[in-house]
């Protein structure tokens, strides 16, 4: 059977330059507004305002708030998988592995602070709809790939035989996280000079003392 030819964009049919640019800027005033106001206490209307733009012609852009946000939290997860995907491919130590994971994801605060706060708040009544159920599935992957890092620290004696890897984890994630709502990028300290702080606290407490 002849395989279906995809139909051809034409040149008119492509979305500009100008267009991607303001496509990024209503995104990014999105997320800013649902992560100060709430998903649900967010309207159309509410973006428009803030984007400077009527409601009427925020949809030539996005079909409904569902899909802005769809495209938020995407952008944010696959960014974040590609910081991580190269980290855990690199065959490091458990320990530089860890550390290289906490700098990644201050580095995905800084790039999606507004993102990373939204998911804080609004992923576990997301991920019951089906919309949204990539959430659930990241998380998934999340909580897995920590806890591998975790107890192969354990296993190769770089972290405490006694150390609880789950409670090990779920404060790692929830400490890293929550500087979401603090973080302002261009700041006095980089997301690094962050991680390197950061480490040196948790570390101390989980690295075997020599």
């Amino acid at each position: 059977m002849p395989t279906k030819k995809k139909p051809q964009v034409t040149a008119a049919e492509r979305p500009t330059a100008a267009a991607r640019d303001r496509r990024r800027e209503i995104l990014d005033t999105a997320a800013e507004v649902f992560a100060e106001q709430g998903y649900n206490a967010t309207t159309v209307r509410k973006i428009a305002d803030h984007a400077g733009m009527l409601a009427g012609s925020l949809y030539y852009h996005f079909d409904s708030k569902e899909s802005m946000l769809e495209e938020i939290l995407r952008t944010f997860l696959d960014e974040l998988w590609s910081g991580y995907d190269t980290v855990l491919a690199a065959g490091l130590g458990p320990r530089a592995t860890l550390e290289a994971l906490v700098t990644e994801s201050f580095r995905e605060i800084d790039r999606h602070r507004a993102a990373v706060a939204i998911f804080q708040k609004e992923s576990r009544q997301l991920v019951a709809q089906d919309r949204f159920e990539f959430l659930a599935a990241s998380q998934r992957r999340f909580e897995k790939a920590w806890l591998a890092t975790l107890e192969r620290g354990v296993a190769e004696r770089v972290f405490r035989a006694d150390l609880d890897v789950r409670l090990t984890y779920r404060f790692v994630r929830d400490t890293v996280w929550v500087a979401a709502s603090w973080y302002r990028p261009g700041g006095q300290h980089s997301p690094e000079e962050i991680a390197r702080q950061y480490l040196s606290m948790v570390l101390d407490g989980i690295a075997v003392r020599i």
